[in-house]
């Protein structure tokens, strides 16, 4: 039996999120891989295993992927959100490329999902309308240093912005650092949107000005968008709606 490993993304929380294509592929693997808390959303059920593992170790879960699949298992690689943005893609085709050349040949398929980023923009309305960057503020695999010139030259060139992992228990600093470059880069009145838990039970949007925005507004679960110098808000009973326009002056 010819095996395969599929990366699939299983949306930002909701199960009405996750796609029929990746639906299918789940019900019909052999073998789930995983994060902890992503393979606790797939339900046991005979002749399916699961394989839990820690959020540090990305190559040894993409490795054993890919062994499984060279012995004839259906293995199922899930993410959150969308695999291929700061997730499972990136490691399963570095293990790929440094393990033998007979996984080259296995059937290798990167399934699409809704990832956090877009969940919260559509809640808060279309921030990314018009030119965006997305940029992980985790120190984990990149320097600060490199962080820290991402983040001002995306301001420079006056993208839209959604700031993944903003901030951890482990460097509560990080975020407090890209408020300040932030300030000292963009107008005051910058709009910023706080999406925390997006598609869950405890969603929670708040939209604040850079002006106002603290540390202290986002954790882990927290996506935070910030607007371009062009985005505007729309006042209304409840949450405001938050849009980009779709063209811009030079």
């Amino acid at each position: 039996m010819r095996g395969c490993v599929i990366i699939a993304g299983l949306g930002p929380g909701s199960d009405g999120l996750v796609t029929p294509e990746v639906r299918a592929a789940i019900d019909n693997a052999t073998d789930i891989v995983g994060y902890i808390p992503y393979v606790r959303r797939i339900a046991p059920r005979p002749g399916l295993t699961l394989h839990e593992s820690d959020n540090r170790v990305e190559l040894d879960r993409a490795t054993h992927a890919l062994e499984m699949a060279q012995k004839g298992q259906r293995v199922v690689v899930v993410s959150s959100g969308d695999p291929g943005i700061f997730a499972m893609a990136s490691a399963v085709f570095e293990a790929l490329e440094a393990g033998p050349v007979e996984w080259r040949e296995l059937d290798i398929r990167v399934l699409p999902g809704i990832t956090a980023m877009l969940a919260a923009a559509a809640r808060a309305g279309a921030p990314l309308g018009h030119d965006f960057c997305a940029i992980n503020l985790s120190d984990n695999l990149k320097p600060w240093a490199l962080i820290e010139k991402r983040l001002r030259l995306a301001a420079q060139a006056d993208f839209a912005m959604a700031f993944y992992n903003p901030r951890s228990k482990a460097r509560p600093e990080g975020f407090g650092r890209a408020l300040e470059i932030l300030k000292e880069t963009c107008e005051p009145e910058r709009v910023i949107v706080f999406a925390r838990a997006v598609s869950r039970p405890d969603e929670d949007i708040r939209v604040e000005r850079l002006t106002n925005a603290t540390p202290d507004m986002a954790d882990m679960q927290t996506m935070v968008l910030v607007g371009s110098s062009q985005t505007r808000i729309i006042e209304r009973d409840g949450t405001p709606i938050i849009y980009t326009p779709r063209s811009a002056d030079a």
